[in-house]
């Protein structure tokens, strides 16, 4: 097994390396996806929206859900598999923006995925808003050589253009819902009519070519729905613009939610992330947190995406069972920063329990080179891994979860570059520090984090089941080759399937 970003600097991709080979799969062009272009947070505009004039996403939901069961799809929304009761699956979050850090995953990803039965895409498929003229380079194409189904659950920007590429793709090739009679003038739905993004006439005329890239899809009762695969139930959910449940899936996911098998939760919203608890409200009361934690309905893991990196928190529930929250969505897209984490507690977990990828350090020299370049001041922003290790350490008071290297002296400028950056202060000045320097950062500058160069710290997980246990590994892709040939193991957890466990 090769070495991980918790063993060596170069085991993060850090220093002279060979560049992978991912390039070699991808298309002579590749449309850059820039979340500082004002078009594309423009056309991105549908959750500001939403958020202003009420969410749609409940009612559209709806209306595609009935047009599959019309169709024929299994009213509890079920999809019953033949695995053996010992079987693998693989999970990548965040895939679709089609450039370089997408790409440079797919090598790794084929090799630890082999022998998997099926893999589950969790959130954002399609980046910037879901459009079928881009599931060719950045689902298809990508994806071509994994031999098994996919399944997915849409993310906000799958929601961008109502849902229906991801429905003609995912779900049976399901036509366009009608059109809905035009809400009255001068209301709250009309004027986010007058507002809301719509895909362009003409698009997905080259989704059917593209198809063919793929020689297995899977077909998938709707946007949210279940598997039966083996001794476990997998419970997939659509969390929408907002990161909400509707009132109809809400019902529907505590049916789902009883009986004996055990259950692993995929959702396009982490329930906790950052150091923060987020359940997950449902229309009509009650949260998805409050279904997952009750111990009759069974549930061991809750893996979201939506947030591009890779967390974990194992947390104790009330019953003695340990629940372990992950956070999945560093498939592709850019690399949310993990060095604005504070100091972790909450629920019981601490620094010792938490688990995250990128480490803070290598996020934070990673955010430091990115932005010295484009503000050109790399003199200023210059920090070296070991720096960037050492003073996560001191901001935060944790020990380094790498070995040092040389000795760092910390200076005024390292310390400066931190706190610009968006690194939490120390613990005990935390009450008093009360500038919103972490939350201008993490909403402002960590979006415009696309770099086209290695190392891109992207993640996915395998699971592996048993009638025991399940295992899941997150493994890395740096975009060097070392990486591509044998990807390495940055977190692994055993969860008991035993009920008593």
């Amino acid at each position: 097994m090769s070495a991980s970003s918790r063993d060596t600097a170069a085991g993060a991709g850090w220093g002279e390396a060979a560049p992978g080979a991912y390039r070699q799969l991808m298309p002579e062009k590749t449309e850059k996806v820039s979340w500082l272009d004002p078009r594309t947070l423009w056309a991105a505009r549908n959750g500001v929206v939403a958020s202003w004039f009420g969410d749609p996403t409940g009612r559209t939901r709806g209306r595609w859900v009935a047009q599959r069961a019309a169709a024929g799809a299994p009213a509890d929304k079920v999809i019953r598999r033949d695995d053996p009761d010992r079987f693998s699956f693989m999970v990548i979050g965040d895939t679709g923006e089609g450039d370089d850090p997408q790409y440079a995953v797919v090598p790794g990803f084929l090799k630890a995925s082999r022998g998997t039965r099926f893999a589950v895409v969790a959130s954002d498929v399609i980046y910037p808003v879901g459009s079928a003229d881009d599931y060719g380079t950045k689902f298809f194409r990508p994806y071509a050589d994994y031999p098994a189904p996919i399944y997915a659950i849409p993310g906000n920007h799958d929601w961008y253009e109502d849902l229906g590429a991801f429905m003609r793709v995912f779900c049976g090739d399901a036509p366009p819902l009608p059109a809905e009679p035009k809400p009255r003038a001068l209301t709250k739905a009309w004027l986010r009519s007058l507002l809301w993004h719509r895909g362009r006439p003409g698009d997905g005329e080259r989704l059917d070519a593209v198809r063919e890239l793929r020689r297995e899809q899977a077909v998938q009762p709707g946007p949210y729905w279940a598997i039966d695969a083996g001794p476990v139930r997998i419970v997939g959910i659509d969390t929408g613009l907002l990161g909400t449940l509707d009132a109809e899936q809400g019902a529907w996911l505590r049916k789902v939610s009883r009986g004996p098998l055990p259950k692993i939760l995929i959702t396009g919203s982490p329930l906790y992330v950052d150091g923060e608890h987020h359940p997950c409200a449902i229309e009509g009361g009650g949260t998805v947190d409050e279904i997952v934690r009750a111990p009759e309905h069974r549930y061991v893991a809750a893996i979201g995406g939506d947030i591009h990196n890779y967390q974990r928190y194992p947390v104790r529930c009330e019953d003695g069972r340990t629940l372990h929250y992950v956070v999945s969505g560093g498939g592709g897209a850019f690399m949310h920063a993990t060095h604005t984490i504070p100091r972790v507690s909450i629920a019981g977990v601490g620094e010792a329990d938490f688990r995250c990828y990128p480490l803070r350090g290598d996020s934070l020299a990673f955010y430091a080179g990115l932005y010295g370049r484009r503000l050109r001041l790399r003199r200023l922003f210059r920090l070296s891994e070991e720096e960037a290790l050492a003073v996560i350490a001191e901001r935060l008071g944790i020990e380094p979860r790498r070995a040092p290297g040389a000795e760092v002296r910390l200076t005024r400028r390292i310390r400066l570059v931190a706190a610009l950056l968006g690194v939490a202060p120390k613990p005990e000045r935390r009450k008093r520090f009360r500038l919103p320097v972490r939350k201008i950062y993490t909403q402002l500058f960590s979006p415009s984090s696309a770099t086209y160069s290695p190392p891109f710290f992207k993640s996915f997980l395998r699971l592996d089941v048993t009638p025991e246990s399940v295992r899941i590994r997150c493994f890395a892709a740096t975009g060097n080759l070392a990486q591509e040939v044998d990807p390495p193991v940055e977190d692994e957890v055993i969860i008991p399937l035993n009920r008593n466990a």
